[in-house]
């Protein structure tokens, strides 16, 4: 029985990996890179350049959220943006097409750090800084600890100060060992592309996910295991992380926009957006009514027109 039940075992998980690795391929394969590929120390970094030509225009840098990759980006806003802007949108580590920069998942201000550098790579010393949902606790570690390289700063539904409810159920099973060895296989083996969609939609809510949307992001590069294993374990450290870096906002002294919905339930305005403003004496805050937590899809033209509001107060434009 012992014997059988190991060649059950055996079989299931050689099957799981192939499953999952023909999804992955597969998924590559209809969403590969858009942009180019730099090398910053060790690491490979993906960016999509867009919009005007590199000293024609002020520099922005786009950076996605949890579970995302540059094609959130480059969805809508980005082109709303690029008639304005020499545009960056950048994989974060682990994301995307860009290497992960450790097995623990990469703090935010590595994460900062790293982007930064990949900008200053491509000449942009001083851009203006764009984060969404967990990309906005990388563009805050990148005004706390580089506030020389850049600008101004945009949080769009950006995390921001510590909360007190648990880490979701989700991330604590994907991102300890266990989960990491057979839960991310499996997901990326056999979830159906129904349950994905049901999660996008509670991303996206009470506003409806735009028409093409899905289709353009990609949503296989998301269940790849590399990109779910550095997903979870980014989430799984944000709270402490941003507890340390929160008593610092003080310092930053560029402009900072903050856009936030007052439906967004997945990054409270109240917790956040509203404490970040109180905090950095240089922020103003746009709050959009009934607007959830994906507003650079929804209110696009509200969350361009703070970009632009931004580049201006740092007299950029």
């Amino acid at each position: 029985m012992l014997v059988y039940l190991s060649l059950a075992v055996a079989t299931g998980a050689a099957l799981t990996a192939w499953q999952a690795g023909r999804r992955e391929a597969a998924a590559e394969a209809s969403h590969p890179p858009q942009g180019q590929v730099l090398v910053v120390g060790r690491h490979r970094v993906h960016v999509v350049e867009m919009g005007q030509p590199k000293g024609s225009a002020p520099d922005l840098v786009l950076i996605h959220g949890s579970s995302g990759n540059t094609r959130d980006m480059t969805f809508r806003l980005a082109p709303a943006l690029a008639r304005d802007f020499r545009i960056l949108v950048f994989d974060r580590p682990g994301l995307g097409y860009s290497d992960r920069l450790n097995s623990s998942g990469a703090t935010i201000r590595q994460q900062a750090d790293l982007l930064r550098q990949a900008a200053s790579q491509l000449g942009a010393h001083q851009p203006v800084v764009l984060g969404q949902s967990y990309g906005g606790a990388v563009a805050l570690a990148w005004a706390v600890d580089h506030p020389e390289a850049l600008a101004a700063l945009v949080s769009v539904a950006g995390v921001s100060h510590p909360w007190d409810t648990p880490l979701d159920t989700f991330y604590k099973v994907t991102s300890s060992r266990i989960g990491s060895a057979l839960a991310i296989p499996a997901l990326t083996a056999f979830v159906s592309r129904a349950t994905v969609m049901g999660t996008l939609d509670a991303v996206f809510a009470p506003q409806p996910v735009p028409d093409g949307y899905a289709e353009h992001f990609g949503i296989g590069l998301t269940l790849r295991r590399n990109s779910l294993r550095a997903n979870a374990r980014q989430r799984a450290n944000l709270l402490s992380e941003v507890k340390a870096l929160a008593p610092h906002y003080s310092r930053i002294g560029v402009p900072v926009e903050i856009v936030h919905g007052t439906a967004d339930d997945t990054v409270s305005p109240n917790i956040h957006a509203r404490q970040l403003v109180r905090d950095v004496p240089s922020a103003a805050l746009t709050l959009l009514e009934g607007i959830g937590h994906m507003p650079h899809h929804v209110a696009t033209d509200e969350v361009a027109a703070a970009v632009l509001r931004a580049a201006a107060r740092a007299d950029l434009r």
